[in-house]
Formats: structure tokens, sequence, C-alpha cells
């Protein structure tokens, strides 16, 4: 026994040092789309002034100059329900990642039992009866699990990449919280726009309602005429409503945002009447820089480095767990619970072995089937986000194309208006041709705005699908976490989430 003892304490330091870590040893593979050159050249882009190739800022919102859209951002980057919720998952995640840090530091147990009873006589080899008597245990272990294959460094791994991948998540539900705010804020702006656009329309209507009644009424009219501006009026009234409706969906969008309550805005919230425009062309970037900067991207290839890494801790299975432990204690009478005669120890080398099977290959197939999932899945998200960005800047820039035609036609439409008008009141131009053109114009203009409205929305799909806006908020989400932390003892996550993203470097 005391042979093995020694053999044992001679070869902890060869076994440490002779640790390896079974599985492959994670790297982006070479033939991820992502690598492809193709994925990081610029996008294609028209030759219009409005988007330029620049770096995307991280408060892109900011491009928009408008301080009260600049304050509710912020507002729901501190109160949005979705983000506070995407927070804890990134704790529960970390917290993960530390058990499986943990898992490898040395186990304490302590145990003692006391009770009255009466010990088997044979057990002892003896022939005669043992009295009831009070009997004591106090037992002290401490054992070590020597990681010689790997299987607890991978797992910590394959844990500290997924706390990355939702570090990622949480920064898409920043992003994607700041684009509805922007949205439903544009939302509300342009609906007030249209809203204002209908009213003038109709107050423009009105007059020459009056004026045909007028000329009715003084001969020089008739009942047709004012019988079509009547219609034209009552048409022209009814889209006040679906615009007044818009800007209140809107407005509670934001409010749920903000994490308020229906109805509950902050001052001035309410009061745009006109939606902020983009103070320089739209800065897209290049696909290398939308591949850094979306989350999900980061997201997806956090997953396949823990997939990865899981096929490591199947193979290990299928290896010996070698330990170290040392007990020492007390048995026996509670009288001579303390001496000599009760006094009981061990310490040495503990092997848990299962020969493998058919399972544990099955296993690390499995492992191995996952991780090609994960780079599938991976390459799917990147196209994906190519596609969608290319998608979105080609429907802006043809939109943006439209909106000058629609323009130029609301321009006009107000020129020939404005002087059927004054031909019609002069005498020289029958009523009928002077509503034509009042209507061509209520049309022209509501058909603008309506362009103007979904320019707004392009511009806020595009922001997001290029991924920007969580860092500077990240930054200061991490102060607030750690203040937090400190308070209370713990480490903030997403610090946490640096230590993982630290672990996980190490162990390649």
């Amino acid at each position: 026994m005391r042979a093995l003892a020694r053999f044992a304490v001679a070869a902890l330091p060869l076994a440490l040092s002779a640790c390896i870590r079974l599985g492959p040893n994670y790297q982006l593979p070479a033939e991820a789309v992502a690598n492809k050159p193709q994925a990081q050249a610029p996008f294609e882009m028209g030759h219009g002034t409005e988007v330029s190739q620049e770096d995307l800022p991280a408060d892109w919102w900011q491009l928009y100059r408008d301080p009260k859209l600049d304050a509710l951002v912020h507002e729901a980057l501190a109160r949005n329900t979705d983000l506070r919720q995407a927070y804890f998952n990134l704790r529960r995640a970390f917290e993960g990642f530390m058990m499986a840090r943990s898992a490898n530091d040395p186990q304490f147990i302590a145990e003692g039992s006391t009770g009255r009873g009466q010990i088997s006589s044979q057990s002892l080899a003896l022939m005669e009866k043992l009295p009831v008597m009070n009997l004591t245990s106090v037992l002290g272990e401490v054992s070590y699990q020597l990681d010689l294959f790997g299987k607890l460094k991978r797992a910590t791994e394959s844990a500290a990449a997924s706390t990355q991948a939702s570090q990622a998540v949480l920064d898409t539900a920043r992003i994607t919280v700041v684009a509805q705010v922007v949205r439903s804020y544009m939302e509300s702006c342009h609906a007030s726009e249209e809203l204002e656009i209908a009213e003038h329309s109709l107050e423009i209507q009105e007059r020459e309602l009056e004026v045909a009644r007028r000329l009715f009424e003084g001969g020089r009219g008739n009942e047709v005429d004012v019988s079509r501006a009547q219609a034209q009026a009552e048409s022209l009234r009814a889209q006040i409503p679906p615009f007044e409706s818009k800007k209140a969906a809107a407005l509670y969008q934001l409010s749920a945002l903000l994490g308020r309550t229906p109805g509950d805005l902050p001052p001035g919230a309410a009061a745009c009447k006109h939606a902020p425009q983009l103070a320089e062309p739209l800065p897209v970037g290049d696909g290398a820089a939308l591949l850094r900067r979306r989350p999900d991207i980061r997201a997806a290839e956090r997953e396949l480095a823990a997939a990865t890494a899981d096929i490591g801790v199947s193979i290990a299975e299928m290896y010996p767990e070698v330990s170290l432990f040392a007990n020492f204690g007390y048995t026996g009478i509670s009288d001579y619970i303390g001496t000599g005669l009760t006094r009981r120890w061990m310490f040495g080398p503990k092997i848990m072995w299962h020969f493998p099977t058919g399972v544990d290959r099955a296993r690390v197939r499995a492992s191995e089937a996952g991780a090609g999932a994960a780079l599938a899945h991976f390459d799917g998200v990147v196209l994906n986000a190519l596609r969608e960005t290319q998608t979105l800047l080609t429907h802006y820039e043809h939109d943006l194309v439209r909106n000058q035609s629609l323009r130029e036609a609301r321009d006009a439409a107000r020129d020939a208006a404005e002087y059927n008008r004054r031909l019609y009141r002069e005498g020289r131009l029958p009523y009928l041709d002077s509503l034509d053109a009042d209507r061509t114009l209520a049309s022209a203009e509501a058909t603008l705005a309506e362009s103007e409205s979904q320019l707004s929305m392009d511009q806020v799909n595009l922001f997001l699908a290029l991924g920007g806006g969580w860092e500077n908020a990240r930054g200061e989400s991490e102060r607030i976490g750690e203040a937090k932390s400190a308070k209370h003892g713990s480490p903030a996550p997403e610090s946490g989430a640096r230590a993982a993203g630290t672990a996980s470097r190490s162990a390649h």
C-alpha cells in the first residue's frame, strides 16, 4: 500500500504534464462561405449619391441628428423588456461557463452521522452477539480529477463558446430594439405628415365646395358640380382616420419598446410632424465589415466552435477518468471517537472506466454530425445576411428613383391645380376640369407621402441588416453590470463573457 501511495505521488507531475485534449482544435473551416473573397467584397450599388461605402457608425441613428430620437433609443436600451430577458439569458449562460470551468477544482466532502445501533458480529468474525451501543462516524474527503484526456477542458471550451453566442444574441436583441424604436418613431412622424397633407387637401376641397355652392346659388353653376365637389371632400375626409390610427399604433408600439404603458411617452415624443432625414449618404461598408459586425453571424460562428469542442468531450468519454483522493475520519463507538482506536484514513488514485461500446462511438459520430450541421447553419446565416443586405440596398436605391419621379409629378400636379383653380374662379374653365386637377394633386401628395414613409422604412431596415447599434450599448450596459456585480460580489455576465473568450482562445 505504501509503495502504491509513493508511486501515485511520484506519478502525479508526469500525469499532469501528459494531459492531452482529444478531438479537433477549433478553427473556422477553410471552406466556410465567410472565407470566400466574394463574401467580403463591396456591395453592388448604383451611382446615386444617397449611399456610400463608408463604414457604418456604431450609433447610426444619430445620423438623423434628432435629439428626441436619440433620447428614445437610449431609454429603450436601458428599459426594454426583451433586452432584460436577453441579459439574464446571458447571465445564465455565463454561470454555466463558470460551472464548467470549476468542474476541475478540488472537491471537498464532509459527512457525519451518529446513532444508536448494533454491529453484526458475523461481519467482525465473532460468534458472540455484540451489545447495542452509540455509534458515530465523522469523515472528510478531498479529491481531484486528473483531466488526462481533456474532457473537462473541452467542456469548458464549449461552455465558453456558448456564452459568447448568448452575448451575440443579446447584441442582436439590441440592434433589433434600436431599429424598432427608430421605425416606430418614423412611422409616427410620417403618419402626422400624411395626416397634415390629408387635412390640407380636405381644406382646399372644402373651399372649392363652398365656391361651387356660391356659383350654383348665383346661377353660374349647376347642382352636378356641387355634388361632385362634395363627393371629393368626403373622399378626402375618409382618408384621415387611417392616418390617425397609424400614428396611435406607432406611439403605442413605441411605449412598449420603452418599457412603458400605452400612452406613457416622454415629453415631445408624439409631437413629431416631419420625419427626420439623413444628414449624409447612407453608409453601408462592404461584405467584410458586415461579417465582422452582425451579431447573428458571430452567434452562429460561436455555436460552431461549441459543437467542435463537444466532439472532444464525446471522444474523452471513452477514456478512463483518473482522480486522486484522500480521506480522514473516525468511525466507531461514540465514547472512543477522536482516539486512535476509531481513526481511519486512506489516499491514492481512483480509476473509473467503462469499455467503449457502440453507444460511445455513436455519440462521437453524433457530435461530428452536430458540428457539420453547425457549419451549415453558419454558412446559411452568412449567405442570408449578404442576401438580405444586398436586397434591401437594391430596394432602397429603386425607391429613391421612384421618390424623385413622384416628387416631380407632385410639383407638376400642384402647378396644374393652382392654374386650373384660377381659371375656374375667373369663369374661363369648367369646374369638372378644376376638380380633376385637385383630385390629381391630392393623389400625388398622398403617393409622395407614402413614398417618403417607405424610404424611411427602407433606411431603418437597411441599418438593421447592416447590424450596427450594439457596440456602444454593450459598453454602457457592461459598466452598469459590473457595478451591480461588484455590489453583489459576482462577476458581470458581459465581463464574464470576455473571460469565457479568453479561456476559449487559450484552450487553442
